[in-house]
């Protein structure tokens, strides 16, 4: 009688387990629970995959009181070896909707729109600089 009451605890306790993982696998946050209102708008991905892969995303924001930009930066996607940059531009703006490979990544008509440049470079480094283009 105790053995069977002993796997009956083992086998609630393992369920719960199960429960519990698969419940924090599958809640993980994401770019959508982000506060600022964020919305991808652009983004360039060169084609060289034996060399360092450049990612570049031009992404309007709502409300820049309370965007989270760096954790915005963070999700992106970013390899190693490449470099990752997410140029911020506060929606109702000018957004560029195509991007290029370079240092400059866009048409420079849209430089006085930018409100910040996340950066991830090819070490891990991030920065966030705000009005990159003044």
């Amino acid at each position: 009688m105790g053995n069977k009451k002993l796997n009956a605890l083992l086998s609630v306790l393992v369920i719960a387990l199960i429960v519990w993982m698969v419940k924090g696998t599958f809640m993980q946050p994401g770019v959508n629970d982000l506060k600022g209102g964020f919305k991808e708008v652009a983004h360039y991905r060169n084609e060289n995959n034996t060399g360092p892969i450049q990612h570049v995303f031009s992404v309007s924001v709502k409300d820049t009181a309370v965007a989270e930009l760096e954790t915005y930066g963070n999700f992106m996607p970013h390899h190693k070896g490449g470099n990752t940059k997410v140029y911020f531009f506060l929606e109702g703006t000018e957004v560029p909707d195509k991007l290029y490979a370079g240092k400059e990544n866009f048409d420079p008509q849209y430089n006085t729109y930018c409100i910040a440049l996340y950066e991830k470079t090819a070490m891990g480094n991030t920065s966030i600089g705000k009005n990159p283009f003044k």
